[in-house]
């Protein structure tokens, strides 16, 4: 491809991306602007010009899908060679190849999760921690790595930062402390542990900090907003004292700084790099003008505007975002589902189709509903695609006939035939089989290998079957999976990245989103960027819904999001068409939480009836009242507040809204004494 083909078809500020190819550059990347083309073809023309080899470019992202993107489309403009990796990924081939020569003897095994060596360290240290507490204690512990916090700093800095941690800080840190007593002793190795120790080769080896940096002289940073400081320890480790540097990111998106992200590396870019050249991108070729309308409205009540991008849409006019509201969860997904179900007839690929939540446990209701509906859907992080048995299978297929030369044709049309055929003998069909079971799935996951062909012969009219099988190997490498035939069904976080025809964002009440731990600024202004992320994934239908109750007949005193405030105009309440409930099972188990269905380990969520990260019914103007109340009592008493009721307790009561002294002594905590001396009380306040 020539150069000047590579830039054809850029919008203005493309092409300054584009041909500024050398650093320092930053790119302040609005949502659906075009950051992967104007990257790629940036780092195309570089290397088509001459200003740098292939071989000496690393470009990194945060998902191996984006970087199994990146390298489908340099390969497309002519630039195969260059490296697209994780941070992760780029550290562990750097330190796999660097160990025998600087430490020597069996290199530490990679753990993906924390969970089971957390779980080993809470038991040395004689602590009784719940599913959701291993859990929560992992990513603290994640979070005090990123972040360069040791055992003994964490009480600390956990305080300072405001963390809301699964139990005492102080045991917390005895945990974090056997934990790495744990890992070292078994000679383990987790993530953060691979950037840092990557970064300390470089650092105290001179010889591999040279090989490296002369290795890559080009670097290309994307979703630069979510950079934590121990990967931007590694990057300025892989810099040196160079500043080919180009960083892409958007300021609206940040939503990660939970887990240790700081939005200040791109922010303060210019600071640490004076002459850097900075180019925004606002011209947004993803979503309608309506669409993009909503997502500037959410972004201008916030607080904070520094860097703010505002979108300038590009597309033809679409139809209104939708605004919905419903007497509970069910009729809400019910109706979701139904309207999903539509828009399928209507013509729009299930694929094509998301419904996002704030959380994972919203989940169940959504995948009910669509069972009943007759709808396919996907749940997003649930397997992994190239591990499934009929993708493995079929790609053993695949490769056998290209060895074999299967595709005498050289055409786009040869390569579709050709893979159609060859999946027909592992169960392919034109048609998909009756129902929703594990026939479906099996043919879903064919019919995404058949669709993926087809998206090749497009790109590349002359991509021969040896070249889909590349494609194929590649992709299983990095797990970069095709889309699957069915709604999709994530999380907000977990759509970051992602884009569809029809979005529906669901649960968009107060608690929920913004969830119910967000309580400082910062933190609610990230809950309101979350909520822009999931508008902007909509290209053209996008629907935002809630329900003023969670289960049918519940007192109805939920709230909309206040992010919606001023943004929903004349807001539509359906009746809407419900599935037939008695197709959904319900969950079992001893214990079960009442949102999600799992089992209950921990005292506090016993006492809830729920995990402590699923949303809640919690009435907080009662809750207020109970507190208020609680605090009067007390005084009087000269006791202390917990002796009359915990907080835990109250907020049992504020989210179960008892009407009755039966009612009231089925909460936890709540024994006979207490029951004669407070519920008279109590049940005023909550009649109140």
């Amino acid at each position: 491809m020539s150069t000047e083909a590579v830039l054809e078809g850029l919008d203005p500020e493309q092409r300054a991306v584009a041909e500024a190819v050398q650093g320092p550059v930053c790119v302040l990347a609005g949502a659906g602007t075009g950051k992967t083309r104007a990257i790629t073809h940036r780092i195309a023309y570089a290397t088509l010009t001459g200003v740098v080899s292939p071989q000496r470019v690393l470009a990194v992202t945060f998902t191996t899908r984006a970087a199994g993107e990146l390298r489908s489309r340099l390969r497309l403009l002519g630039a195969p060679g260059v490296q697209a990796r994780t941070f992760h990924a780029a550290a562990l081939r750097q330190l796999t190849y660097f160990w025998p020569r600087v430490v020597g003897g069996e290199p530490p095994k990679i753990i993906e999760s924390k969970i089971g060596l957390v779980a080993d360290a809470a038991r040395a240290c004689r602590l009784s921690l719940g599913r959701t507490e291993l859990r929560d204690v992992a990513s603290e512990i994640e979070w005090a790595k990123v972040t360069q916090h040791r055992p003994e700093d964490y009480p600390a800095a956990a305080v300072k930062a405001g963390r809301r941690a699964p139990a005492e800080v102080v045991d917390v840190a005895r945990v974090y402390a056997m934990y790495e007593q744990l890992r070292r002793e078994r000679n383990l190795l987790d993530f953060e542990g691979m950037l840092e120790l990557t970064a300390a080769v470089l650092t105290e080896h001179r010889e591999v900090a040279n090989q490296v940096r002369e290795q890559y002289r080009h670097f290309v940073v994307d979703e630069f907003q979510d950079v934590n400081p121990l990967q931007k320890m590694l990057l300025d480790t892989w810099l040196g004292d160079r500043d080919d540097l180009c960083v892409v990111g958007d300021p609206n998106q940040t939503i990660y700084s939970f887990t240790g992200a700081s939005p200040s590396h791109l922010l303060d870019f210019t600071r640490e790099h004076p002459d850097a050249k900075v180019v925004r991108l606002v011209r947004d070729y993803r979503s309608t003008p309506q669409v993009v309308r909503l997502a500037n409205g959410v972004m201008e009540q916030a607080k904070s505007g520094r860097h703010r991008l505002e979108l300038v849409a590009q597309r033809e006019a679409g139809p209104e975002p939708v605004f919905n509201e419903y007497d509970d969860e069910v009729a809400e997904a019910d109706d979701a589902a139904r309207r999903a179900r539509k828009l399928i007839d209507e013509g729009v690929p299930a694929r094509e189709i998301a419904i996002l939540y704030r959380i994972n446990a919203q989940s169940e209701t959504y995948e009910a509903a669509l069972a009943a509906a007759g709808v396919p859907y996907v749940l997003r992080g649930a397997e992994r695609f190239f591990e499934r048995p009929e993708v493995r299978e079929a790609v053993v297929r695949l490769r056998g006939a290209a060895r074999a030369g299967a595709d005498a044709e050289t055409d786009g049309t040869g390569l579709i035939l050709t893979v159609r055929h060859v999946l027909s003998g592992a169960g392919f069909s034109d048609q998909p089989p009756e129902g929703a079971g594990a026939a479906r799935a099996r043919w879903e996951s064919l019919a995404a290998l058949a669709q993926l062909a087809e998206d090749m012969a497009a790109d590349d009219p002359k991509a021969a079957l040896a070249d889909f099988v590349a494609e194929l190997e590649e992709r299983a490498a990095a797990q970069h999976a095709p889309p699957l035939e069915g709604v999709t069904l994530a999380s907000l976080h977990a759509a970051k990245g992602l884009e569809w025809e029809a979005v529906f964002l669901v649960g968009l009440v107060d608690g929920t989103l913004p969830i119910i731990y967000a309580e400082k600024p910062a933190q609610i202004e990230e809950e309101r960027r979350l909520l822009y992320v999931g508008v902007t994934r909509a290209r053209v239908h996008l629907s935002l819904s809630w329900a003023l109750s969670r289960s049918p007949g519940g007192a109805r005193h939920r709230r909309p999001s206040r992010f919606l405030s001023g943004l929903t105009g004349k807001t539509a309440t359906p009746t809407p068409v419900r599935a037939d409930r008695t197709k959904r099972r319900a969950a079992k188990g001893p214990q079960p939480c009442r949102v999600c269905g799992r089992p209950l380990t921990a005292a506090v969520e016993r006492k809830l009836g729920r995990c402590e990260d699923c949303p809640s019914e919690l009435n907080e103007e009662l809750l207020i009242a109970l507190k208020e109340w609680r605090a009067q009592v007390s005084a009087e008493q000269k006791v202390p507040a917990y002796v009359v009721f915990t907080d835990a307790t109250l907020q049992a009561i504020a989210e179960h809204g008892p009407e009755s002294m039966e009612e009231l002594a089925r909460i936890p905590g709540i024994g006979k004494v207490k029951l004669d001396r407070y519920g008279d009380a109590v049940l005023t306040l909550c009649g109140g």
